[in-house]
């Protein structure tokens, strides 16, 4: 009820959704072309465009459950002042798949000084202020919500990376700089569903598509390869169902990627790895030629890699996107390299290393559960990491072991050793770890006595010979 009294109030008081201002909205305004050199080059040669954009209205739960109240506050504002505002991008997409949106953007006629002058007058506090040098202001409503609204613009200049953006007031033009058409729609706040492009049909058949022509869409911006395969797992209901012109275009531009940082480039194949057809998408990059851009070897371990999608099938998801990304690897040279180009995370860095230094050694030195579990006993290592390592060899019953197992408290600790002998602080974290493996290989039974009388001493005259481990921590140093 209270979705339906906003509704009305909206529809009554707001000039912004008036059928005549949503027209005059719908044409090129004359200083927005005078901007451009020609109207094909803002349209990028486009030919398939819509004579009217409205294609629907909308009321279903997904669009409705987007209304808070501090939504309708920042909606009334704009109406007030005589800006357009509309839901954009994603968040539209996602209402037409029948899914709840979790983040928002918005649209809006208005401009970054046009808004800051908005809030200012009406008490409301921004935050972010770096999002204004891209045309994005963001408002916190009653303390509770922040919303992020960008100025319609228009790409004037690009690099592949960055563009150099106008702003505009038409909405056309704002859909066209915009990368896929099913990412190209914007919604009003009446529940009107406005799509330049053809998106609305485009999702329907679960196609997915560039907004016009496909290679200068990705000139514009290279990451738009790997966002092309990201959205066609989760939109396309088949694996294999490309537009080929589109991969054409793909195929041509690869070397662009080299360009993008790796940190863009390894947020986008995570997403890639964790949708649908992950597999069947990545053999497709590799067959592009795209992967040796992303730092994969020019020859990658497909087979591996095939094997590994098969076996991850048995365990419960997610799965860590790396232990995808290293299963097409050779060596722990390969992990270096891999590393140096996306920029993993420390736990991701760590977990590569380890899991390409020691999968040779499953079914060979690693048989038995105490194995595993010995391997859990070491300072240097990670317990999830032996876990990880379960699961990429495909060990489902040592993994259900493993994860269930609760390593008993070990009896003796760093202070004991001091008072039991004169053992330099460096040296006592190793002398641990060995007492620690005695321990296990005795079924965890082994007193603080017997350790310290038995072993202890033995473990200190080897000492001067003993090798640091795990040595991939010499890998990581590397």
């Amino acid at each position: 009820m209270r979705f339906l009294r906003n509704l009305l109030y909206t529809l009554k008081t707001c000039k912004c959704f008036h059928t005549n201002s949503t027209q005059r909205r719908l044409r090129f305004s004359l200083s927005d072309k005078n901007k451009s050199k020609s109207n094909s080059q803002l349209t990028g040669g486009l030919t398939k465009m819509r004579a009217n954009p409205i294609v629907m209205k909308l009321n279903t739960p997904e669009f409705r459950s987007v209304f808070t109240d501090e939504l309708q506050t920042l909606v009334d504002l704009f109406c007030k002042y005589n800006y357009e505002l509309r839901i954009a991008g994603g968040a539209v997409r996602d209402i037409l798949m029948e899914i709840t949106p979790k983040d928002i953007d918005f649209a809006t006629t208005a401009t970054p000084d046009q808004m800051k002058n908005m809030f200012t007058l009406e008490k409301i506090r921004m935050i972010n202020p770096k999002g204004e040098k891209h045309g994005t202001i963001t408002a916190r409503i009653n303390d509770k919500e922040n919303f992020e609204v960008t100025t319609l613009r228009i790409d004037v200049l690009t690099d592949g990376r960055h563009a150099e953006v106008q702003f505009t007031t038409d909405w056309q033009l704002d859909a066209n700089r915009r990368d896929l058409t099913v990412n190209s729609m914007f919604l009003g706040f009446d529940g009107t569903l406005y799509d330049y492009f053809y998106g609305y049909e485009d999702l329907q058949q679960r196609r997915v598509v560039f907004v016009g022509d496909a290679n200068i869409r990705i000139k514009e911006d290279f990451l738009r390869i790997l966002r092309y395969f990201r959205f066609y797992g989760r939109i396309a209901s088949e694996s294999a169902k490309h537009d080929e012109t589109t991969l054409k275009a793909i195929r041509a531009n690869a070397q662009g990627l080299a360009n993008i940082s790796g940190e863009r480039i390894w947020g986008e194949l995570q997403k890639i790895l964790l949708g649908n057809y992950s597999e069947e998408i990545i053999l497709e990059m590799i067959n592009s030629g795209l992967m040796s851009y992303c730092g994969l070897p020019q020859m990658p371990n497909l087979k591996e890699f095939k094997r590994l999608c098969l076996a991850l099938k048995d365990f419960e998801k997610p799965h860590k996107p790396v232990l995808l990304m290293i299963s097409l690897l050779n060596s722990v040279e390969d992990a270096i390299k891999l590393h140096g180009r996306l920029k993993f995370s420390a736990h991701e860095r760590d977990l590569a290393f380890f899991i390409t230094q020691q999968r040779e050694k499953v079914d060979d030195e690693y048989v038995s559960l105490r194995d595993y579990q010995k391997l859990c006993l070491h300072t240097s290592i990670r317990r999830d990491f032996v876990e990880e390592l379960l699961k990429y060899k495909h060990k489902k019953e040592l993994y259900n072991s493993l994860i269930s197992w609760e390593i008993p408290p070990f009896p003796v600790n760093g202070n004991i050793l001091k008072d039991k002998a004169s053992i330099p602080s460096k040296k006592i974290g190793l002398i641990l770890s060995e007492l620690k493996l005695i321990w296990a290989d005795n079924n965890f039974q082994l007193s603080s006595e017997e350790l310290l009388e038995k072993h202890l001493p033995q473990v200190i005259e080897n000492l001067v010979t003993a090798a640091s481990s795990p040595s991939y921590k010499k890998v990581k140093k590397a």
